[in-house]
């Protein structure tokens, strides 16, 4: 990536976080506590990569959000960030950033406007080092829809009577996707005590775990810009807004 662009994301996102006085994208979301299972090896091949080879269960704090703040039902890019606390030992988290797209070979490299949370899967975009091989992650709602003509419920709405799952999954190129953990978000909860909740999937992975380099340079850029235009207008690092996700 080269540094023009790199330095352009940066002073996009700047001047639009000034402006909103919270992050350029993203700015409003639900936070969810909830729990993360890996089953570890079944019957498929390992992964190659023990934190996925290994059954384990962890607590996880979930953001759900749209990109550009736009009211429902008008469609909106849409974000699952998630941070599964302690993954890699104590106050080593692993955070994973889905954003809504397609599933096949093309769309899960792509966002993907949609109206609805539970409409459709959840993808990183970018590809992830699991092992020894690069795959796309992604978050499938375990949902079987609306009957037909009904309307689709919201997130809120999933959340006030049952945990609201998600299969998460992972695929190299021409594979099919592949379980590898099952989320679910149990709560909506409030601001943390702390006042922030910064999700950055380079700084929090795991040696067997984590996102490719490829852009690593114009996402951090655009992070920076962000970070730097809230803080000069006097924005928080992270809102929570628990009224209404939907």
């Amino acid at each position: 990536m080269s540094l023009p662009i790199a330095e352009s994301a940066r002073r996009v996102a700047r001047r639009v976080g000034h402006w909103r006085a919270a992050p350029a994208l993203h700015p409003h979301g639900v936070l969810c506590s909830g729990t993360l299972d890996v089953p570890g090896r079944t019957s498929s091949p390992p992964w190659g990569a023990p934190w996925l080879d290994e059954p384990r269960s962890h607590t996880v704090t979930v953001r759900w959000s749209r990109a550009l703040g736009l009211p429902r039902p008008l469609p909106d890019g849409l974000g699952l960030a998630v941070r599964v606390i302690d993954a890699d030992g104590p106050g080593r988290p692993l955070d994973l950033i889905f954003t809504s797209s397609g599933s096949g070979r093309l769309g899960r490299h792509v966002p993907l406007l949609r109206p609805d949370a539970l409409a459709g899967p959840y993808s990183t975009l970018m590809s992830y080092r699991v092992g020894e091989r690069e795959c796309v992650l992604a978050a499938f709602p375990d949902s079987d829809g609306p009957a037909k003509g009904a309307v689709e419920p919201t997130l809120w709405q999933k959340l006030a009577c049952r945990p609201v799952r998600f299969a998460l999954r992972a695929a190299a190129t021409d594979e099919v996707w592949r379980t590898f953990a099952t989320l679910s978000l149990e709560a909506v909860v409030g601001a943390p005590a702390w006042g922030t909740v910064s999700y950055d999937p380079y700084a929090h992975g795991l040696p067997d775990l984590h996102p490719t380099e490829r852009l690593r340079r114009l996402r951090e850029a655009a992070y920076a810009g962000s970070r730097h235009g809230r803080a000069a207008a006097g924005g928080a690092a992270f809102e929570a807004d628990v009224s209404s996700p939907e």
